[in-house]
């Protein structure tokens, strides 16, 4: 196998790596930085193999390993052995993964997502936080969602933060992106049932069955749903809130949506 021994942080490969933790870097190169074997296996395992793949020094010999420099190979990519140094760099960690890989980003477009191919996706509109966005992925791809439709000025789901919150799961999901425009209008074509969330809404979460695939529509963490979006679903609901706290955070809701919702499909119980 090929590898390149790489020990300077100067290095110009080394910098673009790194340069990856802002996003007007990742969008204008259409690529994004994982950590860790796991990440590396479960993209594997999708068929996406690293365009680059940086392997520390002291990484120990591993069968995944050598999976992962077979393929990254094989689909051209490059192996580069770092130093410790470099790894806490690019990770941003004083305790890196010895296993970082470089993905080229895969976005799926609107007109290519078939509904019927599972029984519930997931809309966010204008979601802030990575860390929501990467936790949301991770639920989608665990409850067996299709995938999750980014709509307006949303956080980028390639930023290290959001995909360290998928735990892999970034690589199984769909992800999508849309003005609201965009989603508007090709939302009309939604054969299932659209379902919004707002706590003005006076339908409970459990109140109406949905005709699957349905598309659960969440709004932003601190807004909510604005009212053009939730005036585009079927039908609003909330989620009781029965002690002091007045809402919830933006991912756990966004589960308990996605298991009512795709517990009757999958044929199981809350």
């Amino acid at each position: 196998m090929t590898e390149r021994l790489i020990t300077s942080l100067t290095n110009d490969t080394i910098k673009a790596v790194r340069a990856l933790h802002m996003r007007k870097e990742r969008e204008a190169t259409g690529r994004f930085l994982a950590e860790g074997l796991k990440f590396i296996g479960e993209a594997l395992d999708q068929g996406r193999a690293p365009v680059m793949l940086l392997v520390g020094q002291d990484a120990r010999p591993h069968p995944l390993l050598d999976r992962a420099k077979a393929e990254t190979l094989k689909s051209g990519g490059q192996i580069i052995v770092v130093t410790h140094a470099i790894l806490e760099k690019i990770s941003r960690r004083d305790n890196p993964q010895t296993v970082l890989g470089v993905f080229e980003q895969v976005y799926t477009p609107l007109d290519a997502i078939q509904p019927d191919a599972k029984p519930c996706w997931v809309a966010l509109e204008q979601v802030r936080d990575p860390g929501n966005l990467g936790t949301i992925i991770r639920t989608a791809d665990s409850a067996g969602c299709g995938g999750v439709i980014l709509i307006g000025d949303c956080v980028d789901p390639f930023s290290v933060e959001a995909v360290r919150a998928t735990m892999g799961s970034v690589f199984a999901v769909s992800i999508s992106k849309a003005t609201r425009e965009e989603f508007l209008a090709w939302r009309a074509s939604w054969p299932g049932s659209v379902i919004g969330t707002r706590l003005d809404a006076t339908h409970g979460y459990r109140d109406s069955p949905a005709r699957h695939p349905a598309l659960i529509m969440m709004g932003n963490e601190q807004a909510g749903l604005t009212d053009d979006l939730a005036a585009a679903c079927d039908l609003n609901v909330k989620i009781p809130m029965r002690g002091r706290a007045d809402s919830l955070n933006l991912a756990i809701a966004t589960g308990i949506m996605v298991y009512a919702l795709t517990d009757a499909a999958y044929g199981e119980g809350l």
